[in-house]
């Protein structure tokens, strides 16, 4: 992508997915966990062990912010890239490599009128120098063939509304994938949803999947941002 590439060219830039915009965690900002806007639902914080070797994930924090209207405009302002169409039906997954001047990985997420499911992943792969953020889009049912744990399925299997049971239990083919956040239906249409994560390694990809599958009639417009940060 046009503006990852920029990133790439001033490493003061950390901001990945889309936009301009130069980002420097203060947390003492609004929105960020530690600020006062925030509304923190930290997920639990033991770690797990990842399927690395020796490796251990630590558990990612998710809040909330209720400057939904601002963000959205301002990520139009930026541009298109921070803006994706997810079909009824679809499930689009971004896969961020993790970038080696960064240890940590944020997300911001809102959608116009209705919610979405929002799950995170960490891919056990050895990307090399290859930080291209890449976008995939899936079917339910080319969903539920190519990765075990996305919403949907008949008679509320796999979802979202309950969580992604058994995600990651059988990986498909290739690297190793561990489950840092399950599938569940989030309210980004009435506050932003935001997070971060501790790289659990020097080398891989986030998988953050934004799941409409269950929807048979309704397309959702999401607007997002993903940073990196020391």
């Amino acid at each position: 992508m046009r503006h990852w590439m920029e990133y790439q060219a001033n490493g003061e830039k950390s901001q990945l997915g889309n936009g301009g915009v130069d980002h420097v965690v203060d947390e003492n900002a609004p929105g960020h966990p530690n600020g006062d806007d925030a509304n923190e639902e930290e997920v639990d914080e033991e770690t797990v062990t990842g399927s690395g070797v020796g490796s251990k994930i630590v558990a990612a924090a998710v809040w909330t912010r209720k400057d939904i209207k601002e963000f959205k405009e301002s990520v139009r302002k930026e541009g298109t890239e921070g803006i994706l169409k997810i079909g009824q039906g679809e499930t689009i997954t971004i896969r961020v490599p993790t970038h080696p001047e960064g240890n940590y990985l944020f997300w911001e997420f809102a959608t116009d009128s209705y919610d979405i499911g929002f799950g995170l992943w960490f891919e056990w792969s050895n990307n090399g120098t290859d930080s291209r953020v890449t976008i995939h889009i899936s079917e339910s049912d080319e969903e539920d063939e190519d990765f075990e744990g996305g919403a949907g399925g008949a008679e509320g299997a796999n979802d979202p509304e309950k969580g992604a049971a058994g995600a990651g239990r059988d990986k498909p083919a290739g690297p190793p994938i561990d489950e840092v956040i399950p599938v569940y239906r989030r309210n980004c249409h009435e506050e932003v949803i935001a997070g971060s994560h501790l790289y659990p390694a020097r080398q891989g990809v986030y998988l953050l999947k934004f799941d409409n599958s269950f929807s048979l009639w309704r397309s959702k417009t999401l607007y997002y941002r993903v940073y990196y940060t020391r």
